[in-house]
């Protein structure tokens, strides 16, 4: 035991980059001072036993009387490292910023959703309780980092055998009705480790996809935003559309074949316009009606929303963009009053292939092509007014 609590430490140890190392040892020291007991939870133990190479340092604080350690900690913890400090006392939260580092400090806490959909109340708890309101069995773990018992494993849920299992588990039968968001993130783990579903997981996101419907719009553009991020997210959106998710969100989502293939070049887009030709693919075969309503359900940003029409109106020009001969000057006056995120998409899932190319080579060559004169400029240098200009 001790053996592997010195093993999980140093392994801890030689993951962080030096500035997060030291930012990490200085709030343990200070958390042993005041006290309290300090774990790294979540995803950070999850990819500490997968050997990710980067951890996100989450950091849960119990103990202490008042409630609010976790922000006495990060305060303390800013002043030691002269790193800014933002506190959230509602939620016992506090993240500190510094130039090569962030902690995000929590105080254990338990939460109680008053209905579907809703933000929870949290009141201070200890470890157990704390662990237990989380989403998934892989992200419910903890490592203690000080004290007598540094480097232990707290796993209540199975967590570590799920890791083994490669399996993505909800921790009690009302998860998704608590947060229907978490179907979101059960696809994203799904799709980044390349785990798979549990069974009995997969039947109450299928029972639940209802409650879909009592989340925000907001909130749903930001998870198909996170979507976007991730490197497998054509998997991540095939998964999602099987399991009837994006239906439920709103029924013209669809991912047709055309549209998966582009999804699987999407981590090949700038990051700047990534999410904006995400939507334009899973938008791509709805009509103007079915396009916004979809815009107005997910609350779609002004620059998302213009791409996702401007797709549409390049999908009837597909026929003008294939035909031969056409100058590149005939494909820039086509293309140059659309967003780029909707050329980008449209590059990406044209069915003719002279559409596609001609649409990317706009993108990477004929959009930055400028004329040498402008204006009256050939008549500045003597050339006489007249059909003879053209020919200079």
């Amino acid at each position: 035991m001790r053996q592997e609590r010195a093993r999980l430490l140093k392994r801890l140890q030689e993951r962080l980059p030096k500035a997060t190392r030291e930012a990490v040892n200085t709030a343990v020291s200070l958390a042993e001072e005041r006290g309290v007991a300090l774990y790294l939870v979540g995803g950070g133990v999850r990819d500490l036993l997968l050997e990710k190479p980067q951890l996100d340092v989450d950091l849960v604080v119990e103990g202490g009387s008042d409630g609010l350690d976790a922000l006495g900690l990060a305060t303390a913890v800013g002043a030691a490292l002269r790193a800014r400090v933002v506190t959230h006392p509602r939620f016992g939260t506090a993240v500190v910023q510094g130039e090569e580092v962030r902690l995000d400090l929590a105080q254990a806490r338990s939460e109680r959703y008053a209905r579907p959909g809703a933000l929870p109340s949290v009141r201070q708890a200890g470890l157990i309780e704390d662990l237990g309101r989380r989403d998934f069995t892989i992200n419910a773990m903890a490592l203690r980092l000080g004290g007598p018992g540094a480097g232990e494993l707290i796993d209540l849920h199975g967590g570590r055998d799920d890791l083994g299992r490669r399996l993505v588990r909800v921790l009690h039968d009302a998860s998704f009705q608590d947060d229907a968001t978490r179907m979101f993130r059960a696809l994203r783990y799904a799709g980044r480790l390349e785990f798979r579903l549990e069974e009995e997981t997969e039947s109450r996101l299928r029972r639940d996809l209802a409650y879909l419907e009592s989340i925000s719009g907001a909130r749903l553009r930001h998870e198909l935003e996170r979507i976007a991020r991730e490197e497998r997210a054509a998997e991540i959106l095939c998964l999602a559309s099987k399991l009837g998710v994006m239906e439920a969100v709103h029924p013209s989502l669809r991912t047709g074949e055309q549209e998966l293939r582009g999804m699987a070049r999407l981590s090949a887009v700038a990051p700047s316009h990534r999410n904006a030709v995400m939507f334009c693919l899973l938008l791509a075969g709805s009509t103007a009606t079915e396009s916004k309503e979809a815009i107005a359900r997910l609350a779609l940003t002004g620059r998302q929303a213009e791409a996702v029409r401007g797709l549409l109106t390049l999908r009837t020009l597909e026929a003008k963009l294939t035909r031969a001969p056409l100058r590149p000057s005939e494909v820039v006056g086509l293309l140059s009053s659309q967003p780029l995120a909707a050329i980008e998409a449209f590059a990406l899932i044209a069915g003719r292939p002279p559409a596609a190319e001609r649409a990317r080579r706009y993108l990477d060559e004929w959009r930055f092509v400028r004329p040498r004169m402008h204006g009256r400029e050939p008549e500045a240098i003597g050339v006489e007014h007249g059909p003879d200009v053209g020919e200079t």
